[in-house]
């Protein structure tokens, strides 16, 4: 990396190292059955140079080559964006504990007792179920070094664990299933399973749908799959700088519920989406979003900041290209009502445990629309049978402006949203 910096200063301005390698340990299951297991090691290094005030950009999967790695930085450079930005000088970081050595310690064997337990007590229960799961281990190292002084250097373990079952029965699918991932190893099914027999144990019985609207409660995975992703959108420094965002203009305005905030919070211990730094060497930091319901900040990186005239809030992330604002881990700060007391305070309504299709519509204006992949009807405060051939649609911004409640019941969702569920009320339900 000391090398191909040296060569890039003589030939730009500026100039940043970035490699990432990563060691992969993935088992997966296919209809109760072991599928295989896979050994998988990867590198990628990147060059990014600043050279007459435009960005060149250059990656390889070897430091062999680093003169051509410069070269092919140089390259792109004459036809690259103007760069707005300097790259960061020395920095100090947070202390983020993300690395259990334990992670590697994890043999293989254990990994598939664990997939196989997963799926023998899921099956016991419902022997006609068909099972995938998945028990996966890695480390990860990330080091950037930059012209201006500024260096970061990190690892980080990821251990993850999941089942999702499917069961027929003539017309009618049914999808179950739960996850978890942590920096730790997970060395116990029992919350998973649970979970999972829960769900089948609430889809026993069918239960029909009037179409109209209706309270309901999105619970942690329904969330991720509803009303995430147009925040993300909106939030995100580059939308709001393109004007694009709903509320690029309303920072310190009351957008949404009083009840409601969140923020982007990578110096959680042990998750899989906290760490100290982000993809620019920039320090991660915990960053308000909504404070009880008021706009409170934005996501950038360090372009994104300086042509906004903002300072980087350390959220620049590279997915196979430059980097770009993106959160490291949203967290939805939890009310104080509990599931069950969600469920009695409503007299129709439906709980959204899984939604498919959520991302048609116009994302960034909060507009969603999905079909229930799992889902369970309300009446008179009990949960009664499960929903098929059910759809639901809303509006981000309105929903969340007017919450019924917010529940105690955090979880990690997709490995990086904490959330608890939400109930909304006034929800378009259409059922056929």
């Amino acid at each position: 990396m000391e090398e191909i910096l040296a060569l890039a200063k003589k030939v730009a301005q500026e100039a940043e190292v970035y490699m990432v390698t990563s060691e992969e340990t993935p088992v997966q299951f296919e209809s109760n059955r072991l599928k295989g297991t896979q050994y998988k090691q990867s590198q990628t290094v990147a060059l990014r140079i600043i050279k007459n005030g435009k960005t060149g950009y250059a990656t390889s999967t070897s430091l062999e080559n680093a003169r051509q790695l410069v070269k092919d930085a140089v390259a792109t450079a004459e036809f690259g964006t103007k760069a707005e930005f300097q790259f960061p000088s020395a920095q100090n970081y947070p202390e983020v504990a993300i690395f259990d050595s334990a992670v590697k310690k994890v043999t293989l064997e254990r990994m598939t007792q664990l997939g196989q337990e997963l799926i023998a007590r899921v099956t016991e229960y419902s022997p006609e179920i068909l099972c995938e799961a998945s028990v996966a281990k890695a480390k990860y190292e990330l080091k950037i070094i930059n012209s201006r002084g500024g260096q970061a250097n990190f690892q980080q373990s990821v251990f993850g664990i999941g089942i999702e079952g499917q069961l027929i029965r003539g017309t009618d699918m049914l999808f179950v299933g739960d996850h978890d991932n942590s920096c730790h190893p997970i060395l116990k099914t029992d919350e998973l399973v649970r979970t999972t027999l829960r769900q089948l144990e609430l889809a026993k019985r069918m239960a029909k749908v009037s179409s109209k609207p209706m309270p309901v409660i999105f619970a942690p995975d329904g969330v991720i799959s509803s009303l995430v992703l147009p925040l993300i959108s909106a939030f995100n420094g580059k939308t709001v700088l393109e004007g694009a965002s709903p509320i690029g203009d309303k920072l310190g305005e009351t957008v949404f519920d009083k009840t409601l905030t969140i923020s982007d919070d990578p110096t959680v211990p042990y998750r899989t989406g906290s760490r100290p730094c982000d993809d620019e060497a920039m320090p991660c930091q915990r960053t308000p979003l909504i404070q009880n319901g008021v706009v409170s900040n934005f996501l950038y990186d360090l372009q994104t900041a300086a042509k906004a005239k903002k300072k980087s809030s350390g959220n620049g992330h590279r997915q196979g290209g430059l980097p770009t604002p993106s959160p490291h881990a949203f967290v939805v700060s939890p009310g104080k009502t509990g599931f069950d007391e969600m469920v009695k305070g409503i007299d129709e309504g439906l709980i959204v445990e899984q939604l498919l299709g959520a991302g048609q519509g116009n994302t960034l204006g909060g507009d969603f629309s999905g079909n229930i992949l799992l889902g369970f009807k309300i009446e008179k405060g009990e949960i009664v049978g499960r929903i098929k051939d059910t759809m639901i649609s809303g509006n981000v911004y309105q929903l969340l402006k007017n919450i019924t409640a917010i529940g105690n019941d955090s979880k990690w969702a997709g490995g990086f949203l904490l959330t608890p569920s939400i109930c909304c009320s006034n929800v378009s339900v259409a059922s056929r």
